[in-house]
Order: C-alpha cells, then sequence, then structure tokens
C-alpha cells in the first residue's frame, strides 16, 4: 500500500492549508473567545463554497464522492489550524451516521443541507462519564417521541440537528431530531477547550425519526471507527503545527548567548516529538486504507490509528509547552490553544482504555500463521 498523498490530494492540503491558515489565525481564534462565539460561522461558510464540507457525501446527495483519505487531508489541516468548526461532529460523526444508516429519503434530505453548510448537526451518544462501549443505552425512542439526556455532546449549542443513540425496540439504534423544537433543552456545559463548546441535550418527548439501519451495532462499530482514523489526522496536523511552532521558538530564543535549539535536551525532546508525529501518521494513513478497502482490517487498523494518534499529539502538545518555558503556560501565548484541542480530542469517542480495548480484541490470531516448526516449539 502506498502511504503518500497523490497530486491531486496535495493541492486539496494545500488549498485548505491556504484558507485556515489566512482566516483561522490565533488573533482570530482569540477574537472569538473574547466574543464568546462557540464557532467560526463565517470560516464555515467558505469551506461549504469552496466544497470541503461535502467531500465525502456522495454526489447524488450533493457532494464531491471523495475518498475516506481526501477526507483525511482536510481534517488533518484543520487539526493543524485548530480551527474554531463543528466538522468533526457534523461532518465526520452525524453527516456519516446519515449516510450509513439513513433511508433514501433521509439522505436525500439532509446530506445536501450538510455538504451546503445550511445546516450543521451534532452527534449525540454519551449519557455521562461511561459514554458508549457497546452496553446499554438509556435514552429511549417510543412512539416516535425520544426521552432521555445526552452529555456531553460536541457543538450541541451551534446544531440544528442531531443524531442520537438511542433505544430503538431493546437495541441500541440511531435517530435523528430537529433541536428548534418543543421537547429540546440545551444546558451548556463547562468545556476545557473554548473554541469546542458541549452541551447537555436533554429530550422530553420530543419528535424523532429513526434512521433506517436496525440493529444499529454494526453501523455504530463502522461509524466509530472511520470516526477515529479521522480524529488520528486531525491529531496529526494538531501535533505538526505543535513540533513546528516548538522549533520556530526554540530558533529564536537565546539562552546565555545561543540559541535554544543548540542545546541537546531541546534537540532529544524534538527528535522524539518528531519520530511520534510519523509514526501516528503512519498508523492514520494505514487507518485510511483500511476505512477505504471496507475489509475487516479496519477495526484494528482504526484502533492503533487512534492510539497513536492521541500519544503524538500529547506529548507534543506538553513538549511545545515546555520549550516554550514559563511563557508558554500564559493565554497570551498561542500553547494553549492546541493543549486545550489535544485534551478535548483525547477523550472524544472514547478514551484510550476504550480503543486499547478495542485493539486487542482485534488483533489477528498470529499463531495460525506461523511457520509448522514454531507451532510444533
Amino acid at each position: 500500500m502506498n502511504f503518500d498523498l497523490s497530486d491531486e490530494q496535495k493541492m486539496l492540503g494545500e488549498q485548505a492549508r491556504g484558507l485556515l491558515s489566512a482566516r483561522s489565525t490565533f488573533d482570530r481564534l482569540r477574537a472569538l473567545i473574547d466574543a464568546g462565539f462557540e464557532w467560526d460561522e463565517p470560516l464555515w461558510r467558505e469551506l461549504a463554497e469552496m466544497g470541503f464540507l461535502g467531500a465525502a457525501i456522495p454526489e447524488v446527495h450533493g457532494g464531491l464522492g471523495m475518498s475516506e483519505l481526501d477526507l483525511a487531508v482536510i481534517s488533518q489541516e484543520l487539526g493543524r489550524a485548530n480551527a474554531a468548526l463543528p466538522f468533526f461532529s457534523s461532518i465526520v460523526l452525524a453527516a456519516d451516521a446519515i449516510r450509513l444508516a439513513g433511508s433514501d429519503a433521509q439522505q436525500s434530505e439532509w446530506l445536501p443541507k450538510l455538504a451546503r453548510g445550511e445546516i450543521v448537526a451534532c452527534f449525540a451518544y454519551a449519557e455521562g462519564s461511561a459514554g458508549w462501549t457497546g452496553g446499554a443505552v438509556k435514552a429511549r425512542l417510543a412512539n416516535a417521541r425520544l426521552i432521555g439526556t445526552k452529555t456531553p455532546v460536541a457543538d450541541g449549542g451551534v446544531a440544528d440537528i442531531a443524531v442520537v443513540l438511542t433505544e430503538v425496540g431493546g437495541e441500541p439504534g440511531l435517530a435523528l431530531v430537529r433541536l428548534d423544537q418543543p421537547g429540546v433543552t440545551r444546558v451548556k456545559l463547562a468545556s476545557f477547550d473554548q473554541l469546542r463548546a458541549h452541551y447537555s441535550l436533554i429530550f422530553d418527548g420530543a419528535a424523532a425519526e429513526v434512521l433506517d439501519a436496525q440493529p444499529a451495532r454494526e453501523v455504530l462499530d463502522q461509524l466509530f471507527d472511520r470516526a477515529a482514523v479521522q480524529a488520528a489526522f486531525e491529531g496529526v496536523g494538531g501535533a505538526e503545527a505543535c513540533l513546528y511552532m516548538a522549533r520556530d521558538y526554540a530558533m529564536e530564543r537565546q539562552i546565555f548567548g545561543r540559541s535554544l535549539a543548540g542545546y541537546q535536551a531541546i534537540k532529544h525532546k524534538l527528535a522524539d516529538v518528531y519520530a511520534g508525529v510519523e509514526l501516528a501518521r503512519s498508523a492514520a494513513f494505514y487507518g485510511a486504507w483500511a476505512a477505504a478497502d471496507g475489509g475487516n482490517e479496519l477495526p484494528a487498523a482504526a484502533a492503533a490509528a487512534r492510539l497513536q494518534a492521541i500519544d503524538a499529539f500529547e506529548r507534543a502538545a506538553r513538549e511545545n509547552i515546555q520549550v516554550h518555558g514559563g511563557i508558554g503556560y500564559t493565554f497570551e501565548a498561542n500553547c494553549h490553544f492546541y493543549y486545550r484541542r489535544e485534551r478535548t480530542l483525547a477523550l472524544s469517542l472514547g478514551g484510550r482504555e476504550r480503543w486499547a480495548d478495542r485493539l486487542i480484541a482485534h488483533l489477528p490470531d498470529l499463531r495460525s500463521e506461523a511457520p509448522d516448526h514454531a507451532k510444533a516449539a
């Protein structure tokens, strides 16, 4: 398999990077925080106009019908820019859920609107600290009415619709709910990342429609695996941004008459970060290949990509602060943007434990591939 981008994908990445570097600046992020905005709506419109929101949505539903790796290129650039956008919630999770589980009518109604940026969607699966690991779901749907609380829900305050994990006929299922109706209450939570707000969504008899794929366990597993790959690319983009931020500062900072970058301890720190980023990138590429292939390698590949990216982004974000020294802990410095996003991203879709368990559960039985003399031994 070729772990490299095509010329077209490199051009896509350059277009995304050019737009995001010009629009999603650190000054812009601070302005959003100071104004109390939860997302950069003008930038969202620009992404829609350039077709980025519909990159992986089928052409028949108003998208570009691009591959998993094409979408990953965009996810990586969004991570690099630390953009204040609900892309992961609306496109990676909710739109993909509708594509995988929705009926033809549901796809025709909602996917074009998501691709054009006319509406924003969120994906409500967690019910407190336990999240969802394949067990029981407390929220329930009966007679087309939804009862229950989902918390935390990323981007729940800016979303127009929600795809909700709920109990349908005794099994986990997916329902689609408009959030601007009676029976829906949004409660904002204190979020560590000021540019990605989280909410509790309380449903008290809200009208909802079931997405067709029932039972939904297989769809949910596939959805989470595919989302884990995109989260890995977002993490790689963020980790790489931290690496270069730390490198640039170290080259500029003078300590006792010499560049900070000239000290061996700093060189080793940054070399370790670089190695982690490249390992995560390789695992993410393998995950994207497995997602596009549609075979049985996706669960293990997605889990490995997720774990490598969490580790790489965490180390990069921490070392970036350390290299900056005392100023790295201040709001005026830019390090905290990535550290906050890293902590939030690490816990989305479940943390390390969930993905470590999934990786172990789907590792191939290497004993079956061992040579005869090894089996005999």
